[in-house]
């Protein structure tokens, strides 16, 4: 690897690294200010800061199943049928109840964007 100019050598680049291996394997904060620390989740965050959505469970409402599913679908692969949809979910290590939801939706139906989905799941997952 060429250094060029840097201002430092490859052995103080080494021995830094060295110095900071413990503070970063810590698992505390590494910000020197406490105001720079993430703040902790509050009591009334959705149930996806304590674990995966599953459409179904208790606490999946339109709401949170639609935050869970945008957050790992985006926008790049609407409109699309459930069935590529939940290939995409595979591929982003999705949980499994949530593509298992997907799956079970019709095969020629196309939905144009996350609410429309996250509308359909929540309403075949609902009581029956």
């Amino acid at each position: 690897m060429q250094r060029g100019s840097d201002r430092l050598s490859r052995h103080r680049d080494d021995e830094m690294k060295h110095e900071l291996q413990g503070l970063l394997r810590s698992g505390h904060p590494t910000r020197t200010e406490e105001w720079h620390d993430p703040e902790p989740t509050a009591d009334d965050d959705p149930e996806i800061a304590g674990g995966p959505v599953a459409p179904g469970s208790s606490g999946a409402s339109l709401e949170v199943v639609r935050l869970e599913l945008a957050r790992i679908l985006g926008r790049s692969v609407f409109p699309a049928p459930a069935a590529d949809l939940a290939r995409v979910l595979r591929r982003k290590n999705a949980p499994d109840a949530l593509v298992e939801a997907l799956e079970r939706l019709p095969r020629k139906e196309r939905y144009a964007n996350v609410q429309e989905l996250a509308r359909a799941v929540t309403r075949r997952e609902g009581p029956q």
